[in-house]
């Protein structure tokens, strides 16, 4: 513990002469490291699919220097301090936290305390704040989805059966191609919206986050891809050249190399 201390201790002394000295981080702004804390968000997100720890921690260390930076310009703002943000994360963590820091039983699950959660987060604006309040408007549409369903699920907005939101996937199939037919563009995109929407439901209620699953596949793919162009090269013939029917031969070869 003393060392996790001293090092975080370090890094607040360093920000500071940072801030100080070095022209680029007394340039800095809120607005400026915006986009650069998404980018290191998603490193991490990388490196948590890889599945490499040693990255994981190296992305980490980045998001911290991140989440101190931001403290620092608050306190320079006269708005708030690195104390006032750990303060106000404690105090968060314990009032939401009622099964283990009071006297609320939620019988070991996990559902129980997810809704218990959204239940306290609605009572801290007295009662008045909007369930679908704080889900960031700019958040990739597909983790959106997940988001706004798991935050109706924690006041009772949700599928009795898991089972039953299959009878949904397939009616917006089945209203895709019927618009599909019509070849009306504006509502084939509104039926895509719609069927991406349960789908992603789907995944939530069988305890997979969709946006992992369909990364995944991404690279999945990639990794396939890659060796069908690179196995096409060695053979010193183009992939505009080749047919379909050849081309599945080399994929099927590289899902045999997985």
């Amino acid at each position: 513990m003393e060392k996790k201390i001293e090092e975080f201790k370090r890094l607040l002394d360093i920000m500071d002469e940072l801030r100080e000295k070095c022209p680029w981080d007394k340039k800095q702004t809120l607005e400026s490291l915006r986009k650069l804390t998404i980018e290191e968000t998603y490193e991490l997100g990388d490196a948590i699919l890889k599945n490499d720890l040693q990255e994981i921690k190296k992305e980490l260390g980045d998001i911290m220097l991140h989440i101190v930076f931001y403290a620092k310009i608050g306190e320079e703002k006269g708005a708030f301090n690195m104390g006032d943000v750990l303060e106000g994360i404690n105090e968060k963590l314990i009032y939401r936290h009622p099964h283990i820091f009071g006297d609320v039983d939620v019988d070991g699950s996990a559902n129980k305390v997810a809704e218990n959660w959204e239940a306290l987060k609605l009572k801290e604006k007295g009662g008045n704040k909007r369930v679908l309040e704080g889900v960031p408007a700019a958040m990739p549409a597909l983790v959106k989805a997940n988001r706004i369903q798991e935050k109706v699920r924690g006041v009772g907005f949700d599928w009795e059966y898991k089972e039953q939101v299959w009878d949904k996937v397939k009616e917006e199939v089945e209203e895709l191609s019927h618009e599909i037919d019509k070849v009306d563009t504006d509502k084939m995109e509104a039926e895509f919206g719609d069927l991406l929407f349960a789908v992603v439901n789907a995944a939530r209620l069988y305890g997979v986050d969709p946006d992992s699953a369909l990364e995944r596949t991404n690279l999945k793919f990639i990794k396939r891809f890659n060796y069908l162009e690179s196995q096409t090269m060695m053979k010193g013939r183009s992939l505009h050249d080749m047919t379909l029917a050849e081309m599945d031969e080399i994929w099927e070869e590289a899902k045999k190399q997985e």
